[in-house]
C-alpha cells in the first residue's frame, strides 16, 4: 500500500513539474512574438529625406520614406548607408511610371522591392518594413 501510494505521489509531482515546463515555454514563445514599442520602431527606423526624381514617363515624383530595422545598430548602418538608399530608390522609380504607383497595390509593391534591394546591403541587421511617409506625383 505505502509503495503504490508513493508511485502515484511521484507521478502525480512528474506530471506538474511537465506542465509547469510547457507553460513557461509557452510564455517564452508569446514574448518573442509580441509587437516592438512605437519608441523601439522609432529608435531602430531611418528617415530618407525627400527625394524627387523622373518616373519612366514624362511625370516626376516627390517621395519621402522611413525604413524600419531590426535594431539599432542596422539603423544606425543604414543612416550610413543613405546613398545607397537613395540610389536604389532612384534607379527603382526610373523604371516605373505613375500607373505602377496607383493605389495601395503599387506602393506596397514599391515598398517590397525596396526591402528586397535593400537587404543584400545590410551587415549588421535587416531591413523590417519600408514606409512612404510623403508621397506626390506630378
Amino acid at each position: 500500500m505505502l509503495t503504490i501510494s508513493l508511485i502515484i505521489l511521484v507521478c502525480i509531482t512528474l506530471v506538474g513539474v511537465i506542465a509547469l515546463i510547457l507553460v513557461m515555454q509557452l510564455n517564452k514563445g508569446d514574448a518573442e512574438t509580441e509587437e516592438p514599442s512605437i519608441d523601439e520602431i522609432i529608435e531602430s527606423s531611418v528617415d530618407v529625406p525627400e527625394i524627387t526624381t523622373n518616373l519612366g514617363g514624362r511625370q516626376f515624383i516627390r517621395i519621402s520614406l522611413k525604413i524600419q530595422t531590426e535594431n539599432k545598430k542596422a539603423a544606425e548602418e543604414l543612416a550610413k548607408r543613405e546613398f545607397q538608399v537613395k540610389n536604389i530608390v532612384i534607379q527603382e522609380l526610373s523604371e516605373m511610371s505613375a500607373k505602377d504607383l496607383e493605389g495601395k497595390a503599387g506602393k506596397q509593391a514599391f515598398e517590397d522591392a525596396l526591402k528586397s534591394y535593400l537587404n543584400p546591403l545590410m551587415q549588421k541587421g535587416k531591413v523590417k518594413r519600408v514606409y512612404i511617409t510623403s508621397y506626390i506625383i506630378q
